[in-house]
């Protein structure tokens, strides 16, 4: 508990123990007042100074009005305990939502123990603590460990096992070593690690992300917004319904104190507390939840649209893929499978093409230069090359096609690469991006969230896409398209769409159109990634497709507690209010009605935090 939250805790059981003390000392007459007077100033002070204050300013219908009104206005009718109790267990109430809400934050603020510090940055042979805001692009900073990573950069020097789980909820460590990239709010380990500076900090990836959970509050969400809304003017409408109730059966049946006692039970009941405050509670837990699995939602509004999500549609590469060409498939004639990557990964051995990598890292080892010679790329189509004193083509079909070699049909999809050695043809590699490990189950969870259309947007071959599309069970596949029509695809999807909402799925790096024209805009494995940062509502923040379906479950739970305390306390209020207009409730109930109603709300609002 805060010191804060102490201090009621203190006014609570001592307004409690002068409260029982009144009640059983034998006093008479204004001595008694006294008795039931202090407990109350001890538990109410604020409350009535608050609602004074309110009043000044022109705030005059809220809370604290309704509580200090009905309490003063049940002393002046002689029910001084009552009038002790309601506000005691008003306190009880506040002080037991402050106790949820510093639960909630503190979810968040493990989010945010993510902040670094301070930085060690080299300069001139020494090291220096600095501010991280200090430190600029193209330093050296140094990272001992059990240290936060405090800006995002590439390891120059060293080698260590990296704590990457307060940005994406995985918690088994990720090696690197010189020549990879770290990022901020990551914690270094093991090894001691030399960095070069990438970006500044306000740049970085812990700045970004601390920013987007910060203003996560700001973007209300449609059931917010109307409880906003229905607490402006309710407030006012039950204390004139409180008033008429105290005034209008009076002058026809008389009893003026009965029909007070029943107003103030009114306004007792009516304080929307438990919606004013479980209703952002529960939206506040979801997100704070959501972020502990390394799901970072930026605010109700886009929960909200989540929970309703109907139509999925992904991107390919990067999303449903690796997004890495790997070889799939060798399939030489008359050679040695060695023999013919041997091959391929000298004619190869300069390129920087994506393909070119695919076929060294198949081949394995060290590539030797001084067996290749006469290396010309024909652009668009491949590679001629003097291999060992044999001339060899490696590439495309076109390339196949322009020297008069046929070949063989392949009824492969993915990337074919035909070689040959001396005119002669001699094989062709497969080459492919390979499906994510867990994007079947992925995609079998969704359906099994009620998902019902699932669409696959891409600017790869029609046969890959096929391929792709039938192994995953989609169903609508569209290849060969270019980024404008990606985003003309996703303005059909949402014009066919019927109920529900449409979300697109990306890696976040090309698909920013996609993901701001979408009802909702899901980035994954965005880590470092600012477009994807910028331009969906929601990061998942590794490459962890199963964490799509946990998402949606997370925002349908946390809606589905938001309309449990809507109608909870709606239901229940309404109950007691006609039943103390008719006489028929007493304190006791109103207490329940407000605080007890309240209490109910903001435990199961707290369940949100557990999802």
């Amino acid at each position: 508990m805060s010191r804060k939250q102490k201090k009621m805790l203190y006014r609570i059981l001592l307004s409690a123990v002068l409260l029982i003390g009144a009640h059983f000392a034998p006093l008479s007459g204004w001595l008694r007042l006294v008795a039931f007077l202090i407990p109350y100033a001890v538990i109410g002070y604020d409350v009535v100074w608050g609602a004074v204050c309110n009043i000044l300013r022109g705030q005059v219908f809220d809370e604290k009005f309704l509580m200090a009104l009905a309490t003063v206005g049940a002393f002046a009718t002689g029910e001084w305990i009552e009038a002790v109790a309601v506000m005691l267990f008003y306190q009880v109430g506040e002080w037991f939502q402050s106790i949820a809400v510093g639960k909630s934050r503190r979810s968040i603020a493990k989010l945010m123990d993510i902040r670094p510090d301070r930085a060690c940055v080299l300069r001139d042979g020494e090291e220096l603590e600095v501010d991280p805001d200090e430190v600029q692009i193209g330093e050296t900073i140094l990272i001992r460990p059990g240290e936060k990573i405090p800006l995002d950069g590439v390891v120059l020097e060293g080698s260590s096992a990296i704590d990457t789980s307060a940005l994406t909820g995985e918690s088994i460590p990720r090696d690197c070593s010189a020549g990879e990239k770290v990022l901020s709010g990551a914690v270094n380990l093991s090894g001691v690690l030399q960095v070069q500076v990438e970006k500044e900090f306000g740049e970085s990836t812990v700045s970004k992300i601390l920013e987007l959970v910060e203003n996560s509050a700001l973007k209300k969400a449609r059931a917010e917004r109307f409880i906003t809304r229905f607490a402006r003017y309710y407030t006012p409408c039950v204390v004139v319904c409180a008033v008429m109730l105290a005034l209008l059966p009076p002058l026809f049946v008389g009893e003026w104190q009965e029909w007070i006692h029943r107003a103030l039970i009114f306004l007792v009941v009516s304080c929307p507390c438990a919606l004013v405050i479980s209703v952002p509670l529960s939206f506040f837990g979801g997100i704070g939840g959501a972020s502990r699995k390394g799901i970072l939602i930026k605010g109700a509004n886009d929960l909200e649209t989540l929970s309703k999500v109907k139509t999925v549609v992904f991107d390919k590469t990067g999303t449903l893929t690796n997004g890495l060409f790997t070889v799939a498939e060798l399939h030489p004639i008359g050679m040695e499978k060695e023999d013919f990557l041997y091959y391929a990964a000298m004619a190869e051995g300069y390129s920087t093409h994506p393909i070119a990598q695919a076929i060294r890292s198949a081949y394995g080892k060290e590539i030797d230069h001084n067996h290749v010679e006469g290396i010309k790329e024909l652009s668009g189509r491949g590679i001629r090359a003097i291999i060992d004193d044999w001339q060899v083509l490696i590439g495309n079909d076109k390339l196949l096609k322009s020297v008069g070699i046929s070949f063989p049909p392949c009824g492969h999809s993915g990337t074919i690469v035909h070689m040959v050695v001396d005119e002669e043809y001699v094989g062709y590699i497969v080459i492919a991006d390979q499906l994510k490990a867990d994007a079947p189950q992925a995609i079998a969870e969704l359906k099994k969230c009620g998902v019902d259309r699932l669409v696959m947007l891409t600017g790869d071959v029609r046969s890959v896409a096929d391929s792709i599309g039938a192994k995953l069970g989609l169903n609508q596949i569209e290849a060969e398209l270019l980024p404008h029509q990606k985003v003309e695809k996703v303005e059909m999807l949402l014009g066919e769409k019927v109920g529900g909402t449409l979300a697109f799925v990306g890696d976040g790096i090309n698909d920013a159109p996609v993901l701001t024209r979408a009802d909702i805009g899901i980035a994954m494995g965005a880590l470092g990634s600012d477009a994807a940062i910028e331009a969906a509502d929601v990061v998942l923040m590794d490459d962890q497709l199963e964490k799509l379906p946990q998402a949606i479950r997370i925002a349908r739970k946390t809606m589905a507690i938001v309309r449990q305390n809507i109608v909870f306390s709606l239901a229940v209020k309404g109950l007691v209010l006609v039943l103390g207009a008719f006489g028929l409730a007493g304190v006791w109930l109103a207490v329940f009605a407000d605080v007890g109603v309240m209490v109910l709300a903001i435990l199961n609002a707290m369940r949100a935090l557990k999802l």
